[in-house]
């Protein structure tokens, strides 16, 4: 292999490395893996605190019908791009231009960076059950816990891409084994005067449309992933298995979801799930089989998360590094070792991921605010991507290609309209709060964009991204403002 002047532990220049191949089964695992985490074991909760049975199955619907849109603009572009690796952030740019394509890769990491936290503090507070000092996950000594597993997963992805997704393939078998047990312990157990109590919801939840908008967050928090081969995609033996694995990691996930959070309303009434512990499935099998149902699925959540951490920093790294090799972000991101892993991406990743841990110090409810967090971070990358389908096709339907290219095109076009019409009502169900806080991070952010253009010898703004620009710092003011707002109503 012919490396370049800075070979070594730094890293040696992307272009010197062959990407490591996986197989379709390994890219399978990487979406189950990425969507199957901390969120599953918190849905029971969440949802309870927000909807009855009949909203709940609702907001499945919607969000199962709007996923599977998105999961179907990843499988079209992922056929009709293959020259364009890295997902959100590709799809950005080449529709939109560099700096929404910054914006798109940005966004994308950051919230993995976020959501990593969950993790970790879901782990804690799951610990903190047998062990008081640990809390709910946001006190000093889950801190220090939980910084020793982010190094120690950091020193174990450094080593390479394939023993890392290998080992995730392994956890997701684990991890879907106490899942897919509770469902049917749950089953055994529902009672249904319990459950037809709860159809129509509490008093705290308020009307239908209020109950289906509080669940969407949670719906996109626990779908997070569905795109995890085509960002992945420069590594997949053949282009047809990423749009392949997209669409089985996203039946298999959907319909596992959706099953435990229904059959917990058969358990107990929704005031009482709604109270419950995190991690509330934990609460629920406890309250169905007993004190070893509770340990069960504790065990079974600390191999998930794990498992999900390790495929999030896989992928938030692997977006960080295509958006340095594109000269969209500073040069030395686009730097991996002999085993194929982008170090500097990979160190950038773990270290905002070790900055909002600390945050998480400071939080009322450091699990939910970190989940609404990393839901609206990811849903401008996913409504850029879902447009770009929406211009790509449309302009392949209005080609004089051969009749069935014009109608496959039409379908895609569909679809990725309807794609784009759902990450639109994301938007609006997430609340503007999330929305410009999100901004809190982007604003700042774009030093790393500007870095990259200074490199290449570019003016850093062209007349239309000053604007965005400019939007996006308005956009950042008004996010403290709403935060220091919540924090004084607190």
């Amino acid at each position: 292999m012919v490396h370049g002047e800075d070979e070594g532990e730094a890293g040696v220049p992307a272009a010197a490395s062959p990407a490591a191949k996986v197989s379709f089964l390994t890219l399978t695992s990487m979406v189950v893996g990425s969507m199957v985490g901390a969120g599953v074991f918190s849905l029971p909760q969440r949802f309870a605190q927000a909807s009855g049975v009949v909203g709940t199955v609702i907001s499945w619907v919607i969000a199962g019908f709007g996923m599977l849109m998105l999961a179907f603009v990843f499988q079209t572009l992922a056929v009709r791009r293959p020259d364009l690796d890295a997902g959100v952030y590709a799809y950005a740019k080449a529709g939109f231009g560099e700096y929404l394509g910054f914006f798109a890769a940005f966004g994308y990491w950051a919230s993995a960076c976020v959501g990593n936290v969950t993790y970790w503090v879901l782990i804690m507070s799951t610990v903190g059950q047998v062990a008081p000092a640990l809390g709910n996950g946001d006190t000093v000594p889950a801190l220090l816990l939980a910084s020793v597993g982010l190094w120690g997963f950091y020193l174990l992805i450094r080593r390479g891409v394939k023993e890392a997704t290998a080992i995730n393939r392994i956890v997701t078998a684990a991890k879907l084994v106490p899942i897919l047990v509770f469902v049917l312990l749950a089953l055994f157990q529902l009672r249904p005067a319990v459950f037809a109590d709860n159809i129509q919801g509490a008093a705290h939840v308020g009307p239908l449309f209020q109950q289906i908008r509080g669940t969407m967050l949670v719906t996109v928090f626990v779908f997070i992933g569905v795109e995890g081969a085509s960002v992945y995609s420069r590594h997949a033996r053949r282009r047809e298995d990423v749009g392949r694995a997209t669409l089985l990691g996203f039946l298999s996930v959907f319909a596992v979801f959706a099953s435990v959070t229904v059959v917990s309303y058969g358990i107990l009434p929704m005031e009482r799930i709604a109270r419950l512990h995190q991690p509330s499935m934990a609460g629920v099998l406890e309250a169905a089989v007993g004190t070893w149902g509770k340990a069960f699925v504790s065990v079974g959540l600390i191999i998930s998360v794990l498992g999900a951490y390790l495929a999030w920093s896989l992928m938030a790294a692997e977006v960080l590094f295509v958006a340095a090799k594109d000269h969209d972000m500073p040069r030395f991101l686009s730097r991996v070792s002999r085993a194929d892993v982008p170090l500097p991406a990979l160190l950038m990743t773990t270290c905002l991921s070790q900055v909002m841990l600390v945050v998480t110090l400071f939080s009322d409810d450091a699990f939910d605010f970190a989940l609404d967090l990393t839901s609206a971070l990811v849903l401008i990358p996913y409504l850029l991507a879902a447009a770009y389908c929406v211009r790509h096709t449309g302009g392949l339907r209005h080609t004089g290609g051969p009749r069935r290219v014009r109608t496959g095109a039409r379908r895609d076009l569909i679809i990725a309209v309807l794609a784009t019409v759902y990450t639109v009502f994301l938007l609006y169900a997430a609340g503007l709060k999330f929305v410009l806080v999100s901004f809190i991070l982007y604003a700042p952010a774009t030093v790393l964009f500007a870095m990259g253009r200074r490199e290449q010898g570019r003016r850093v703004f062209s007349p239309p991204e000053a604007a965005l620009f400019a939007v996006s710092v308005v956009g950042a003011v008004l996010g403290v403002l709403a935060l220091t707002l919540s924090w004084i109503h607190l």
